[in-house]
């Protein structure tokens, strides 16, 4: 089995001139606000309180890094979390989120060493346009060494028929829930492989 059996918050960063230096592999998180992120970084990791939340839905400007060590059979293998600023909901100057928006634009498009980027989704509203526009962002934007993958969140607020309708609207979609662990482990088992092209028999 899988797990990260190591991880530690390294720095937050606000600009540009603060970022860490690429010296390892990277998955981002990227998701809308009050999409659950932090709860699901920290029920990956099994460490919680180990990604924060803000208590103001946008508020939260910063692109955390988090050291991660994952275990498969015998070997380890070093990663590296990114969390990036939730977006939406921000109650902020229309200057201020231009300035995060290009920062976080910037970041996005030019970071080399992240290999895959986790578009957070909330299982229960899918079909957002904001969440459209940044997958479709995402699918413009990735080079030919970075994968895209979708986890919808909050799995354990949906119903049965909600569950049924969402996969046959999206067949293989992950859906995972910080709260009960459901699809926590094999999440962590896609991530590892998207990072590491091991090859995948998950299926």
């Amino acid at each position: 089995m899988i797990i990260i059996k190591e991880a530690s918050f390294v720095k937050s960063a606000e600009k540009m001139d603060q970022i860490l230096d690429e010296d390892t592999v990277e998955v981002a998180f990227i998701g809308r606000s009050n999409v659950g992120k932090s709860s699901i970084i920290n029920a990956l990791t099994k460490r919680k309180g180990l990604a924060k939340s803000s208590s103001t839905p946008g508020k939260t400007r910063l692109i955390n890094f988090f050291d991660i060590t994952f275990k498969n059979e015998d070997k380890d293998y070093s990663a590296r979390l990114v969390d990036l600023p939730g977006f939406g909901y921000a109650k902020v100057s229309k200057s201020m989120k231009h300035e995060w928006q290009k920062t976080l634009t910037k970041f996005i498009k030019e970071r080399e060493s992240i290999k895959l980027f986790v578009h957070l989704v909330d299982s229960r509203h899918p079909d957002l346009d904001i969440d459209k526009e940044v997958s479709e962002y995402l699918h413009e934007i990735h080079r030919e060494d970075q994968k895209v993958l979708v986890i919808f969140t909050k799995a354990d607020k949906l119903k049965q028929k909600d569950v049924s309708a969402l996969k046959k609207i999206y067949p293989n979609c992950l859906t995972v829930s910080s709260s009960n662990g459901k699809g926590i482990q094999k999440a962590t088992d896609e991530i590892f492989y998207s990072l590491f092209e091991l090859g995948n028999d998950l299926d």
